[in-house]
C-alpha cells in the first residue's frame, strides 16, 4: 500500500489525511521516533500534572502511552475526522480522560493561556512543504495560535512584540538573543550546569559563519535557582494558580513570596521572614540533606502572622511611595494628625499594613477585586484588618466609580495609592490596566482627592510610546507630576498633585522627608533602619 503523496505539496491537504488514515486503518503510524525513543526527553520537561496540547496527534501512540504511566491532562487534535473518529473509539473506555477533537492548529478554538506544553511531532513539516509566502504565512499563523494557548512568557509583550524584541536585545547589548525559560517545577543545580546542557544546542542555532570556537555569553534575568520550598499552593477563579513560597535571599534570610503562575516571573508581593523562622529553616535543611530528602511545605514554620517582619519592606517600589507622603504639608505631624489614604489593589498587604503600623492616625480602605487575595494576605503575610483599617473586595474602578458619584458626601482621601496589576501580559504595561489611567477615570479619582493629596501610582510600562501616552494623561489631570525611576526595575512611582504652587525643589523635598523620617525613627516605633526615606526621594524628577 503506497500512503506517500505525489508530492509534498499534498502533506498539507486535508484531503490526502484523509485518504492516508482510511487506507492506514487503526494500525498506529508513528513520525520521527516512538515514545521509547522520545520519553527521556519528554519525562524530563513535563510534568504530569501539566495539561498539553498535541497537535496533528494522527494515531500516534505517544499520547496514549504518556497517559498510560500518568500524563492525564491530555488533549489531541487533527484536522482529519477519519484519525479522530478512529481515536475516539480506541481510547474512550480505556483512557477517559484524554479527549480528541477535530481542528485545525491555526485556528485552534481553546482560550488563551490554556496549556503548559504543546506537542509537535512532525506536524511543522507537513505544513512547512516549501518556502512560497502563502507556505509562509500558514507556519506563522500555527505558530502564533501555539504561542495564544501556552501558558509561558512567549506572549508577553517583551518577547512576543518586535518592539519589545528589540528593546530586550538593546538593554542586553547584542543584536541575537535566545531566550530560555526557566520552569520553577525542575531542579537546577546552578548556572554552570545550565549553560552545559544548553551549550550544544546554542550553537546549532548560530548564524551562518560564525567560527566553531566563538564564546556566546549566557546571561540570566530573576532567581529560579537557589532554595526555594512552596508553601502553599491554590487556584483562584480571578487570579489563576498561585504559589506562596519562601525563598532563601543572598544574606541567607528567608522571605515570603506570592506569585500568580500566570506571571510566574513576577513577585506579587513578598515579605521578610524574623531571623528565627530563617534560622529554623536553615536547621531543618541542613538536617534534610543529611537524610538526602526534599525539604516539602511542612519543613517550614506554619504561616502565622508573628512570622513576618512588619517592619520591613522588601519591596523598592513601595518603598518609594511612602516616601511620597513627604509631598504632604507637615509631613512631621503626620503622626499625630488624621491621614485618610485609599489603597488600589492588596496583594499581600505589606504596603497597608506598613502605613498602618506607622503610622498611628492613618484610617485606611483598601480595595481589592480578589477575595482570594486577602485569605492569601492574612493566612500567610500577616496582615489584619482593624477599626482602622478595612478591606473592600471590589473592582477598584468600579469603588471609585461609586465614591465619585456621592456628590458632597463622597470622601475625601489624603493619599490615593495604586498598586494593581494588569492581567493581560500582551500588553507593553504591566501595571496597572489601562482603565486605571483612562482619563475620564483619572478625573473621578481626583475628585476624591484632597486639595493638598497626593496620588501615588505604580507604573510598570515597557512600550515608550504608551508610556508617554499614560503621562500625558496624568499631566492633564494632575498638573503637578513628580517620576521616581527604581533602580534595575521597570517600575516608575508617579507622584500626582492638583496644584502647581504645591511644587517642591529637591532640596525641599528632601529637607521634608528627613524631618518625618526623625519622627519615625524616634525610640519604640520599630522603624527599619536600613530604610533612608530622603534616599528615596534624591534622584526624582518633575514631568
Amino acid at each position: 500500500m503506497n500512503l506517500l503523496p505525489k508530492s509534498s505539496k499534498e502533506f498539507g491537504s486535508v484531503d490526502y489525511w484523509e485518504k492516508f488514515f482510511q487506507q492506514r486503518g487503526k494500525k498506529a503510524f508513528e513520525w520521527y521516533g516512538t515514545y521509547l525513543e522520545l520519553c527521556g526527553v519528554l519525562h524530563k520537561y513535563i510534568k504530569p500534572r501539566e495539561k498539553v496540547l498535541v497537535i496533528g496527534c494522527g494515531n500516534s501512540e505517544l499520547s496514549e502511552q504518556l497517559y498510560d504511566v500518568g500524563y492525564r491532562d491530555i488533549v489531541n487534535i487533527d484536522i482529519s475526522e477519519v484519525v479522530i473518529k478512529q481515536m475516539k473509539e480506541c481510547n474512550a473506555t480505556r483512557r477517559p480522560q484524554m479527549s480528541f477533537l477535530k481542528m485545525d492548529m491555526t485556528q485552534m478554538e481553546f482560550p488563551d493561556a490554556s496549556f503548559q506544553v504543546v506537542l509537535d511531532k512532525g506536524t511543522l513539516d507537513a505544513v512547512l512543504t516549501d518556502e512560497e509566502e502563502k507556505t509562509l504565512q500558514q507556519v506563522d499563523r500555527m505558530l502564533a495560535e501555539v504561542g495564544r494557548v501556552l501558558q509561558g512568557r512567549e506572549t508577553e509583550w517583551l518577547f512576543g512584540m518586535d518592539e519589545g524584541r528589540k528593546q530586550l536585545a538593546a538593554s542586553a547589548g547584542f543584536r541575537r538573543l535566545i531566550t530560555v525559560a526557566l520552569h520553577r517545577g525542575q531542579q537546577y543545580e546552578s548556572m554552570d550546569h545550565i549553560q552545559a546542557e544548553l551549550s550544544a544546542r546554542v550553537m546549532e542555532l548560530a548564524p551562518a559563519g560564525m567560527p566553531t570556537q566563538q564564546q556566546v555569553p549566557f546571561l540570566s534575568v530573576g532567581g529560579d535557582i537557589g532554595v526555594r520550598t512552596i508553601q502553599h499552593q491554590d487556584c483562584s477563579p480571578l487570579s489563576g494558580d498561585y504559589v506562596i513560597e519562601d525563598v532563601q535571599g543572598d544574606d541567607k534570610r528567608y522571605f515570603r513570596r506570592l506569585i500568580f503562575l500566570s506571571n510566574r516571573n513576577v513577585v506579587q508581593s513578598e515579605a521578610r521572614l524574623l531571623k528565627d523562622v530563617s534560622h529554623k529553616a536553615q536547621k531543618k535543611r541542613k538536617k534534610d540533606r543529611k537524610k538526602q530528602r526534599p525539604a516539602d511545605a511542612e519543613d517550614l514554620p506554619a504561616a502565622l502572622g508573628q512570622s513576618i517582619d512588619k517592619s520591613y519592606l522588601c519591596c523598592e517600589h513601595h518603598k518609594a511611595m511612602i516616601a511620597g507622603l513627604a509631598l504632604l504639608r507637615n509631613p512631621e505631624l503626620l503622626l499625630e494628625i488624621p491621614l485618610a489614604l485609599l489603597v488600589v489593589g492588596l496583594g499581600g498587604g505589606s504596603l497597608p499594613l506598613f502605613v498602618h503600623d506607622h503610622f498611628p492616625k492613618s484610617c485606611i480602605d483598601a480595595v481589592e477585586i480578589d477575595p482570594s487575595m486577602l485569605e492569601v494576605a492574612t493566612q500567610w503575610f500577616g496582615f489584619s484588618q482593624s477599626d482602622r483599617m478595612k478591606v473592600h473586595i471590589a473592582d477598584g474602578l468600579d469603588y471609585i466609580t461609586s465614591l465619585a458619584g456621592g456628590g458632597e458626601a463622597r470622601p475625601g482621601y489624603d493619599v490615593i495609592m495604586f498598586d494593581v496589576d494588569s492581567k493581560d501580559p500582551t500588553l507593553g504595561m504591566s501595571c496597572p490596566p489601562p482603565a486605571f489611567v483612562e482619563q475620564s477615570f483619572l478625573q473621578k479619582v481626583k475628585s476624591i482627592l484632597t486639595p493638598a493629596g497626593v496620588f501615588i501610582l505604580n507604573l510598570v510600562c515597557r512600550d515608550l510610546g504608551l508610556k508617554d501616552s499614560v503621562l500625558a494623561g496624568l499631566k492633564a489631570v494632575f498638573p503637578l507630576l513628580y517620576v521616581r525611576r527604581i533602580e534595575g526595575e521597570v517600575n516608575e512611582i508617579l507622584f500626582c498633585q492638583l496644584y502647581p504652587e504645591q511644587k517642591l525643589a529637591t532640596p525641599e523635598l528632601l529637607e521634608t522627608a528627613q524631618a518625618l523620617e526623625r519622627t519615625l525613627r524616634k525610640p519604640g516605633r520599630g522603624w527599619d533602619d536600613t530604610y533612608v526615606l530622603s534616599d528615596m526621594l534624591k534622584t526624582v524628577k518633575i514631568v
